[in-house]
């Protein structure tokens, strides 16, 4: 009875040293040291192998015999799931140290005794089963093992015994605690397997959820990145009402109306809170509404010189009720200042048309009124010439005022074609040299050659050039010299007209375009806008340079790849 105990003592020892390798593991993959299975590193089996071997020594060490002379030592199950586990070259290290430390402490000694209890004879098939080890689940890498263990542990429990078992009729206890412990030993192999694929299932189970919360942490810190990029200005609040995060853009939102207003003093208490001794009772109530509104919104606050379209949205994951509210604030208020001028320009877009039908109705009765007075000064007397002819010249430019005024206010297509500008120049110099002749004055021509053909509206263009001449002579005394110039800069084509009059005054200047706005005696106002118009439907810029007492020079600039074809106005 007390060998008996002193055997199952000795089986519980080898059961725990075969164990052992498993436990050593284990603590080795909670420190962290394990990758994901699918792409293990040579290192995790490595240690595998190792504790494996580490086991293989401590079941050596406390090996021992078991009734009449069987081996009893369970370091054939971390050598057996060792080599199963690992590489072929780091499988045949562990098996040839299992084969030597069999070698060394074989009980009975022998040749015959070290290939029972060290299964050589099935390395072959252990090493063949090895592929598939890798590749099944837990159970089918038990039933492999199985298949190689259990005829081993046959042979290494059976032979020694095999001449009491014929030689005995009725089972001793001996042949009972044989047969346990043959059985034992398969089932706590199947049992190791289990335990490491359960670790190493953990393993992938905790590396996946800190996969995940590092990908939501890159996720939210690039969401909080794209959000201080965009220029939006976003806020997000918790159900409560407190301010949960925001933005830069709606920090500096925040600061210019509060410059006192820290990040972290926003974040610490409810958004109506916040801003309550700040605005008037009415904003303040529209706030509150807006923060505590938990379905999607649209709506625009003023405070003070500033306007606001706030837009919310809650957020809520999947049916459950919203936990929050996430606000986007637009700064409306220069698109609220155009608006109000679009609509002025609208109401002055209307009274110009109505100006401009009104004017041309009036030329009707004017045309009438001319005719008539022709017709009256050839019968009356010649000494009435005179002032017929006066009230002749007032009609003219009657006429001409309303024709300028026209020419200004009308919107139309602009037809255009390709031409070369030097020769609407050239077509015009015969009318500008009588023109200064008439009034003492010369025209001196400064025309680029080669210039690329633009696309022009060709008599618009001429307008333009002698609308630019004409005043340019009218500011000039006797003797004074108009030049007109061309030249090519960088992509577009430069008409130059200078004068060598009195000169602009600077504070002048800036409203020579602007409508019936004139520096001469008896001027329209008109001219000058007229030429602003024209340039402008040709996709140009018009500049004026004066030097009181030296002269003006009025440059304009026109692209020589505007596109060809028609452009509205």
């Amino acid at each position: 009875m007390i060998s008996i105990i002193e055997e199952i003592k000795d089986i519980l020892l080898q059961v725990a040293s075969a164990s052992s390798f498993l436990f050593l593991f284990q603590w080795w993959l909670d420190q962290g040291h394990m990758t994901r299975r699918s792409r293990r590193l040579p290192d995790d089996l490595f240690f595998l192998v190792i504790s494996c071997a580490a086991s293989i020594a401590v079941c050596t060490i406390f090996s021992t015999t078991l009734g009449e002379g069987m081996y009893l030592n369970l370091g054939v199950l971390p050598a057996f799931i060792g080599i199963l586990y690992a590489p072929f070259r780091s499988g045949m290290s562990l098996a040839v140290f299992f084969l030597l430390s069999t070698a060394l402490f074989s009980e009975p000694p022998g040749m015959s005794a070290i290939i029972i209890n060290s299964g050589l004879l099935l390395y072959p098939l252990l090493f063949g089963l090895a592929r598939p080890f890798k590749q099944g689940k837990w159970a089918e890498k038990v039933m492999l093992l199985w298949a190689v263990l259990f005829p081993c542990m046959f042979f290494i429990a059976m032979v020694p015994n095999m001449r009491k078992i014929r030689e005995t009729e009725t089972l001793t206890s001996e042949v009972i605690l044989v047969t346990v412990y043959l059985f034992a030993a398969v089932l706590l192999g199947g049992l190791l397997i289990f335990c490491l694929e359960t670790a190493w299932d953990k393993v992938q189970v905790k590396e996946k959820m800190q996969g995940l919360s590092e990908q939501i942490m890159r996720e939210s810190k690039k969401l909080e990145q794209v959000t201080d990029i965009v220029q939006l200005n976003i806020m997000s609040m918790n159900q409560l009402g407190y301010v949960t995060e925001l933005n830069e853009f709606m920090l500096k939102l925040i600061r210019r109306h509060y410059p006192d207003y820290s990040r972290e003093m926003i974040l610490s208490r409810p958004a109506s809170v916040l801003f309550a001794d700040s605005v008037d009772k009415q904003t303040f109530m529209q706030m509150k509404a807006i923060f505590y509104n938990k379905q999607r919104s649209n709506a625009k606050i003023n405070c003070g010189d500033y306007s606001y379209q706030i837009y919310t949205a809650p957020v809520q994951q999947g049916s459950e009720a919203p936990d929050g509210v996430v606000m986007i604030v637009q700064d409306v208020t220069e698109e609220e200042k155009l608006r109000t001028e679009l609509n002025h320009v609208e109401r002055l877009t209307l009274v110009g048309q109505m100006a401009a039908g009104i004017t041309h109705e009036i030329r009707n009765p004017m045309a009438v009124v001319r005719g008539f007075l022709q017709l009256m000064r050839e019968k009356s007397p010649g000494e009435l010439d005179s002032y017929y002819q006066i009230v002749m010249e007032e009609l003219d430019r009657a006429n001409g005022i309303i024709n300028d005024f026209l020419s200004l206010a009308q919107s139309r297509v602009s037809d255009k074609e390709r031409v070369q500008l030097q020769h609407i120049i050239e077509e015009l110099s015969p009318l500008l040299w009588a023109d200064a002749n008439l009034r003492g004055q010369s025209v001196e021509l400064s025309i680029a050659p080669a210039l690329p053909p633009l696309s022009l509206n060709v008599r618009e263009i001429k307008q333009l050039i002698l609308n630019l001449a004409r005043n340019g002579m009218e500011a000039m005394d006797v003797k004074g010299v108009l030049t007109l110039e061309t030249r090519m800069i960088n992509d577009h084509i430069e008409l130059v007209v200078k004068d060598t009059g009195s000169g602009i005054d600077q504070d002048k200047l800036a409203n020579l375009f602007t409508p019936f706005f004139t520096t001469k005696t008896h001027g329209t106002g008109l001219g000058l806008p007229l030429c602003l118009s024209i340039v402008e439907r040709h996709n140009g810029t018009i500049r004026v340079e004066s030097v009181t007492g030296e002269g003006t020079a009025i440059t304009v600039s026109l692209p020589h790849e505007a596109e060809e074809g028609n452009l509205a106005v």
